[in-house]
């Protein structure tokens, strides 16, 4: 069964904490099974990287609340709603720091954490931040090791090649276990091989139906060769559309569409092998009502197919 979730509002005109909490008590009353918040640290004015969306950051992540606050802030709002990061840019922080604030995200919401990471593709904010560009995704493997060495409980000192964790009492670990579900953004070879030899599953975008099928099946031999269980895996697609209220070319589906041709297009994605589709409403809704009005539209569509 198809489940569906929401972008969070989090960025752009979105920020208000009432907006936040309606939003989420909303849709949970609709019947939405998961809301999710994105990682944006700044908007580079001459960015050295493109956009991966096409043409320029878009001017609503100019002003972005903390994912993990985001979520803390849910947890309260919310009682049965699944709450995710899509994604996390993991390089930017320190593993031991970053396992104690997602660990207690889980507490706070008894359990209801997803863990979406990814490698972000901004050099400019790397440099920001005070991290290698170079060697990220050695780094995402390590911070990898260290959240899963903290989260067994494990007294035991921790060395690698970043990162030396002493001989240590960490007792505050996550209710799920023996982790949240972590789930690892990008299509790169080296990232699909990553998902299907150590992660929980992907992350995905809304890539042509045709290659979203080949990324989900190149993970499942990846993982089949690792000796673990595709079917174990799961697959999350995020969308990101413009909601018009005429119909789109078919190539601009699912990034521009009416409610109806971008639903088609996530229907699709779940007969391709998608199990949860992600829909972030905040680059097309112009205030919380239209944001909650367009939530209900996709849910019905969504619940028909």
């Amino acid at each position: 069964m198809l489940k569906i979730g929401l972008g969070s509002p989090q960025y752009g005109s979105f920020t208000d904490p009432g907006t936040i909490s309606g939003f989420a008590s909303a849709v949970e009353a609709i019947g939405f099974d998961s809301l999710w918040v994105g990682d944006r640290a700044l908007v580079p004015t001459q960015p050295h990287d493109p956009y991966p969306g096409g043409g320029p950051v878009p001017e609503e992540y100019r002003t972005f609340l903390d994912p993990v606050v985001t979520l803390s802030f849910l947890a309260h709002a919310t009682r049965r709603l699944r709450l995710g990061t899509s994604t996390l840019n993991a390089p930017f922080y320190s593993p031991l720091l970053l396992a104690r604030s997602l660990t207690s995200v889980d507490i706070l919401s008894e359990g209801r954490l997803d863990i979406g990471f990814g490698l972000g593709w901004s050099s400019d904010e790397y440099e920001a931040i005070g991290v290698p560009w170079r060697g990220r995704g050695a780094r995402m493997e390590e911070i990898l090791d260290v959240l899963d060495h903290v989260w067994s409980g494990s007294s035991a000192e921790y060395k690698g090649v970043l990162w030396t964790i002493p001989s240590a009492h960490i007792e505050t670990l996550p209710v799920q276990r023996p982790r949240p579900p972590v789930l690892l953004g990008g299509f790169t070879p080296a990232t699909l091989e990553r998902i299907g030899r150590r992660a929980d599953g992907w992350a995905g975008v809304g890539l042509p139906v045709p290659q979203l099928a080949y990324v989900i099946s190149q993970i499942r031999q990846i993982a089949e060769a690792a000796g673990r269980d595709p079917d174990a895996l799961r697959t999350v697609v995020r969308v990101n559309p413009v909601v018009t209220a005429e119909a789109a070319p078919s190539d601009a589906v699912p990034h521009r569409g009416t409610v109806v041709q971008v639903s088609d297009y996530l229907l699709a994605a779940h007969a391709a092998g998608a199990d949860e589709v992600l829909i972030d409403l905040q680059q097309t809704a112009r205030n919380a009502e239209e944001l909650t009005d367009l939530a209900h539209r996709f849910h019905e569509q969504l619940s028909k197919g």
